[in-house]
């Protein structure tokens, strides 16, 4: 899974459009990075930058952009109604796809570190990043915001995690940064039959983790009841890492909980949905759908619609895009208006689509373009990227099958035995039709390294290693595709023997594709192999795909008796 986090810096002007622009400039000016929303406020005299990619990308973004608002704002002449302490004011990174929460602290603090070394920016580390246990709170690392700073740069206690000791010209003019870790923050309102405020805001007390405050009676109305201390005593309400509120909107003409889950671990967005649609059923309310503000992880909604379909005992075995779908109408996203998750979700706005193209060439073609392009006067697609189309194939018959004898009548007790197959075979299928275009790749870079210059004797040689190079990675290809083609044996022999007898010829044809796309993936080793002026690397390539042959007409023998024993005479 490619490694994504997502930064949203707070720069302290809101007003300055040739300002703004050039800070979202030099971020952008980082390859790999995409800056997905500019939102500036006039009234705070703030500008919220939203931009992802890769770690380092978006380290490197960040530090750029932070050096182009120090040069930039000067904070002796800043005024705004937002509190702040510097000209990027907070500098927060958010996991977003397989990365921790934990890494991304590490990552905040060595930015936190480097803007001081490099800029002489003061950065306070909070939240997950934080060095002292009171920094995890935002508030307190920004307490007297930009004025205060002479006085906390002068007390031990308070002074910057990174800082000079001394009050300077550097630090007058940008003041301090606060750089965090934090989860991601997802903002939804979730939508009810009704128009009164004081109903949705009641249902946001019971909900929100903050709670309410309590009263004598446990009435609405009542006195409010305080401790022996004279402090106000809260009833918690039953959501972790979620703030809420109560509000009347216009425009729709129905009442709403506004909601920020701040820890989607905690308590994801399914989870959310499920327990204010309880709250307000409790309340004679209902809740009719829900509305994303901003974006989203594709986890988010991935988790959501694996929720439902396990609820409904369906197999979790399909495709992104149908999951997907489940969560949309689970959680009625589309409610007030209609829900893309590719405008909502983070990976998918990310997404090259010329690059996607160039990769993904083949798998994208339609089944008649794909045999038409093999069929053609170039040598490839060939035969690795159909043996790896045919064990793709093969995967997607273990699925189906798996699939339909999840749905079978009578078998409902039996839906998640052949749900977790049909994930296997989904993954399984995935990984094979990558292969189908990286196989084609792998030729044409062979084919790059011969065109290469042959003038000199350090050409010559640079051009024989590269060439070298590129045939041992074409003889590596075909056998990553032997070694998923193989995982697929399992899947078939599991659903010919105990699934849906009635598509047994189904996992029969999965049985021959997957032999095929191994002993055609095998023909693709021993050419590229026999290209090598090394034998040496091809030797445990060439054992292991022979090996992989035998296993696989062994296991296909035993698919295939399970079919016939299905079938019968």
């Amino acid at each position: 899974m490619k490694r994504i986090i997502e930064c949203v810096p707070n720069f302290s002007e809101g007003r300055d459009r040739q300002v703004i622009d050039a800070i979202a400039a030099a971020i952008a000016s980082v390859e790999g990075v995409k800056v997905l929303d500019i939102d500036p406020g006039e009234a705070t005299n703030r500008t919220v930058i939203t931009f992802v990619g890769e770690p380092d990308p978006v380290c490197e973004a960040a530090f750029r952009g932070a050096a182009k608002a120090q040069e930039l704002i000067d904070m002796r002449k800043h005024h705004g109604a937002h509190p702040r302490s510097g000209a990027t004011d907070v500098l927060p990174l958010i996991p977003v796809a397989g990365i921790t929460l934990e890494e991304c602290a590490e990552l905040a603090r060595k930015l936190a570190e480097r803007l001081y070394t490099e800029l002489g920016i003061p950065c306070y580390c909070y939240e997950a990043a934080a060095y002292k246990p009171e920094r995890k709170n935002l508030a307190v690392c920004r307490a007297g915001e930009y004025e205060a700073l002479p006085e906390k740069i002068a007390d031990p206690a308070r002074r910057p995690d990174f800082g000079p000791s001394e009050y300077n010209d550097t630090v007058a003019r940008s003041g301090a940064t606060n750089v965090g870790a934090r989860n991601f923050l997802v903002a939804v309102n979730f939508n009810l039959n009704t128009t009164s405020t004081r109903r949705a805001m009641a249902i946001a007390f019971d909900v929100r983790e903050k709670g309410r405050k309590a009263r004598e009676g446990g009435s609405l109305t009542g006195k409010l009841l305080k401790d022996a201390d004279g402090n106000q005593i809260w009833i918690p309400g039953t959501l972790k890492g979620c703030k809420a509120i109560g509000w009347y909107i216009d425009e729709y003409g129905i009442a709403q909980v506004s909601m920020n889950i701040t820890d989607i671990d905690a308590t994801p967005l399914h989870v959310a949905f499920e327990e204010v649609s309880r709250a307000a059923a409790a309340r004679g309310l209902r809740v009719t759908g829900a509305e994303i503000v901003g974006l989203v992880p594709k986890r988010v909604l991935i988790d959501a619609g694996r929720f439902y379909l396990e609820r409904q005992q369906r197999s979790l075995g399909i495709s992104e895009d149908e999951i997907l779908k489940i969560s949309v109408k689970s959680m009625s996203l589309d409610d007030l208006k209609p829900f893309n998750p590719h405008e909502k979700v983070i990976e998918f706005l990310m997404q090259d689509e010329a690059e996607e193209a160039r990769r993904h060439r083949l798998v994208r073609m339609t089944a008649e373009g794909f045999a038409r392009e093999t069929a053609s006067e170039s040598p490839a697609p060939g035969g690795g990227s159909i043996s790896a189309y045919m064990g793709a194939l093969a995967s997607a018959l273990a699925t189906m099958v798996a699939n339909l004898s999840s749905h079978k009548r009578g078998w409902d007790d039996r839906w998640k035995e052949f749900s977790d197959i049909a994930e296997q075979g989904q993954t399984l299928m995935q990984e094979l039709l990558d292969l189908v275009d990286e196989d084609t790749a792998a030729f044409d870079r062979i084919m790059e390294c011969f065109s290469m210059p042959k003038g000199t004797d350090e050409e010559k040689a640079a051009r024989a290693a590269a060439i070298e190079a590129a045939t041992l990675n074409a003889a590596s290809v075909p056998l990553r595709t032997m070694e998923a083609s193989l995982k697929a044996f399992p899947l078939l022999l599991a659903v010919a023997q105990n699934g849906n007898p009635a598509s047994a010829s189904d996992a029969g044809v999965g049985a021959l594709a997957a032999l095929a796309a191994c002993r055609g993936a095998a023909l693709n080793v021993r050419i590229n192999s026999s290209g090598l002026a090394d034998k040496a690397p091809a030797k445990p390539l060439l054992d292991r795909a022979a090996a992989i042959v035998e296993e696989a007409r062994a296991l296909e023998a035993r698919v295939l008796a399970a079919v016939d024993n299905n079938i019968g005479d």
